[in-house]
């Protein structure tokens, strides 16, 4: 055997375990990342119940693109930080937050793992004062985003 092909037979498997090894990790699996998500709304929601809307906000993108559709709509993490703050102005008018019927599904990604999640849901509020924001029963729908900076909501529709 020539040795130019010895070589390349001696290092084609040194080639194929550094190929192996530079590889990504896999994604985590759908389940991984539903629970991800309900994981931050649960979050979400004790950071309302602890009268933290700042912390509540840090499950949305904050983004001048991020969009909330209730009676109007809102665009930008600042805009519905402050609508948030003008709504609930008090512990009172924050009451208690509950969600339930939260559905989590993984939008496909015909190039690799999901980016992009839809989340629907009921929230209920029990609370004993209303300050601008009178709803304490809703539903909604929620667009999550997977960044740099884990999944994030960047369309939220509560009605």
């Amino acid at each position: 055997m020539k040795p130019i092909a010895l070589l390349l037979l001696a290092a084609t498997p040194l080639l194929a375990a550094a190929s192996l090894s530079a590889q990504a990790p896999p994604a985590p699996s759908i389940p991984a990342q539903s629970s991800l998500i309900q994981s931050e709304i649960l979050k979400q929601a004790d950071a309302w119940n602890r009268g933290d809307i700042p912390a509540f906000m840090q499950t949305y993108e904050n983004s001048p693109d991020t969009t909330f559709v209730g009676a109007t709509v809102r665009k930008g993490y600042d805009t519905i930080l402050q609508r948030y703050r003008q709504g609930y102005s008090t512990p009172e008018q924050m009451g208690h937050l509950t969600f339930s019927n939260i559905e989590v599904r993984l939008l496909p990604n015909s190039c690799g793992p999901s980016e992009y999640a839809v989340v629907t849901g009921n929230f209920h509020l029990d609370r004993t004062t209303h300050g601008e924001a009178k709803k304490d029963d809703g539903i909604f729908s929620l667009v999550w985003h997977l960044g740099p900076n884990g999944w994030k909501i960047v369309l939220d529709h509560t009605s």
